[in-house]
C-alpha cells in the first residue's frame, strides 16, 4: 500500500504510463479492426490452450522426448532453488565467468540473476528494455516492455550516471550506445540464457520472439544456450503457433508481426555457426499447484502478452512496481496469491475495478475478474482481511437478508437530508 500510495504521487511515472500503454492499444485496436476472424481466433486459441493444460503431463512428456531425441538436454526444477541450482551447475561445469541473458519473465520469477552474481558469475541483460532497469537496480515494471515507466530524459541520465557517457534523450544515440557495449559481451560470453513464448510438444522445439535481434545472439554467439521454461508454455505442435503468434503479437506490441521468430531444434551440426549444447529447464515453482485446483487452472493458460496491463484503469495509475513481483497489472493480482501466498498477496484482488477490460482484451479469453472475486473470497474466507472491513460486510450481509432492517437503512439520507 505504501508502494501504491508512493506511485499515485509520482506524476512522470503516470504519464510515462499512460502515455506507452495508449500507444500500443491504439496500435493494437487498429490491428484487431481490420481483423474480421479476431474473436474466433480467440476462441480457438483458448480452446487449444484448455486442452493442452488439462493435459500438461502428457505433453510435457512429449516434449521431453521429442527434445531428447534432438539432442536438447532437459532438466526439471521443482521450485525456483531448484531452477537456479540447475543453471549455475551448468555454468560451474564449463568455468563460465560471463553471461549473456535475452528477456524472460521466468528467470525474473525464480531470482536468477541474483542467484548467478551471488556465485561469482556476470549476468548481462541484452534486451534494451531489460538492460536499462537492470543498469538502474529495478525489476521489470511490464511484461513485454520492460522500461515503460521510464521517459527518454530519465534514460538519458542514468546513462550518463552509470556508463559515464554525455547526456543525450536522443532515441536513437542511446539505442547505438547499448549496441556498443554489448557487442564484445556477446562474443565473449560463455553461457547464453533465454526464456521461450513457446515449447512444442511434438517437434520438441522452443519458440522465442523477439523485435530487437539480441535472442538470436544470446542463443547462438555463446557456445552454449541454457532455455530456462515455464512448463505451462506447451503447445501441442506446430501447427498451433501460426495462430498463437498472430495474438501474442497484436496483444502485445500492435505489430502486424514480430521482427523475429526463432524455432530452436537442438545444438547446431558442428560446420555450421550456433551453440554446441542446448538446455532446457523446465520450472514448476508452484505450477502444479495450481494445476491441481480446476477453478484456478485458466491462469495458466496465460501467454504473457502484457494487454491486460495497458488496459487495467489500476496499472494505468500505478505501474508495475507498486504489486510488488514480477508480473503485475490484472494477471498478476490474480498469480501472486496463489504462487506467493494468500498472505503476501492478500490485497491485489482487491486493486481491481472489476471493469472486465482485461477480459475482453485478453488473446486467450481468460475470465480475469472472475478469479479476482474467486480469489477475494478465497482471502476472506481464511481471516486475511482487515477487522474492519469484515465487520461492514458482515453488517450489510445481516442488512440485504432482513428487508425492514435494509429499508430502514437506505432512508437514513432523507432523514438526515
Amino acid at each position: 500500500k505504501s508502494e501504491i500510495r508512493r506511485s499515485l504521487a509520482d506524476s512522470a511515472l503516470r504519464s510515462a504510463v499512460a502515455r506507452a500503454t495508449a500507444t500500443t492499444l491504439a496500435k493494437r485496436a487498429a490491428h484487431v479492426a481490420a481483423e474480421p476472424r479476431w474473436e474466433a481466433m480467440r476462441a480457438a486459441a483458448a480452446h487449444i490452450k484448455r486442452e493442452t493444460v488439462a493435459h500438461l503431463d502428457r505433453y510435457l512428456a512429449q516434449f521431453e522426448a521429442a527434445a531428447t531425441a534432438a539432442g536438447i538436454r532437459v532438466y526439471w526444477a521443482r521450485d525456483a532453488a531448484e531452477a537456479c541450482h540447475h543453471v549455475r551447475a551448468l555454468a560451474a561445469a564449463h568455468g563460465v565467468t560471463e553471461v549473456v541473458k535475452s528477456k524472460s519473465m521466468v528467470t525474473e520469477e525464480i531470482g536468477l540473476n541474483a542467484h548467478l552474481e551471488q556465485h561469482g558469475i556476470e549476468v548481462v541483460e541484452t534486451d534494451l528494455g531489460e538492460f536499462i532497469v537492470q543498469l538502474a537496480g529495478e525489476p521489470p515494471s511490464h511484461l513485454t516492455a520492460p522500461a515503460l515507466h521510464k521517459r527518454r530524459e530519465d534514460i538519458g541520465r542514468l546513462f550518463a550516471e552509470k556508463l559515464g557517457v554525455a547526456f543525450t534523450d536522443d532515441p536513437a544515440a542511446l539505442t547505438a550506445l547499448v549496441r556498443e557495449r554489448l557487442r564484445g559481451r556477446f562474443l565473449r560470453a560463455g553461457l547464453g540464457i533465454t526464456g521461450a513464448n513457446f515449447a512444442l510438444a511434438r517437434e520438441g522445439a522452443l519458440v522465442v520472439v523477439e523485435n530487437e535481434g539480441n535472442a538470436l545472439l544470446t542463443m547462438n554467439l555463446p557456445k552454449r544456450h541454457v532455455v530456462v521454461l515455464g512448463m505451462e508454455r506447451l503447445l501441442p505442435s506446430i501447427d498451433e503457433l501460426p495462430l498463437f503468434l498472430d495474438l501474442l503479437v497484436v496483444s502485445a506490441t500492435g505489430q502486424a508481426f514480430p521482427g523475429y521468430v526463432s524455432v530452436l531444434r537442438g545444438p547446431t551440426p558442428p560446420d555450421r555457426p550456433g551453440p554446441d549444447e542446448v538446455h532446457v529447464v523446465v520450472v514448476d515453482n508452484g505450477r502444479s499447484r495450481m494445476l491441481a485446483r480446476p477453478e484456478y487452472r485458466e491462469l495458466l493458460h496465460c501467454i504473457r502478452c502484457g494487454a491486460c496491463l495497458n488496459v487495467c484503469p489500476v496499472y494505468q495509475q500505478i505501474g508495475g512496481h507498486a504489486y510488488g513481483w514480477v508480473v503485475p497489472g490484472p494477471i498478476g493480482a490474480a498469480l501472486i496469491p496463489l504462487v506467493l501466498g494468500l498472505e503476501r498477496g492478500r490485497d491485489l484482488p482487491f486493486a481491481s475495478t472489476l471493469c472486465g477490460a482485461c477480459a475482453d482484451i485478453c488473446p486467450v479469453k481468460i475470465d480475469l475478474p472472475g478469479h479476482l472475486l474467486r480469489l477475494r473470497g478465497d482471502i476472506a474466507a481464511a481471516g486475511l482481511t482487515g477487522v474492519a472491513e469484515r465487520l461492514v460486510v458482515r453488517s450489510w450481509a445481516f442488512a440485504a437478508r432482513h428487508p425492514r432492517v435494509y429499508r430502514a437503512l437506505t432512508a437514513l439520507p432523507r432523514w438526515f437530508g
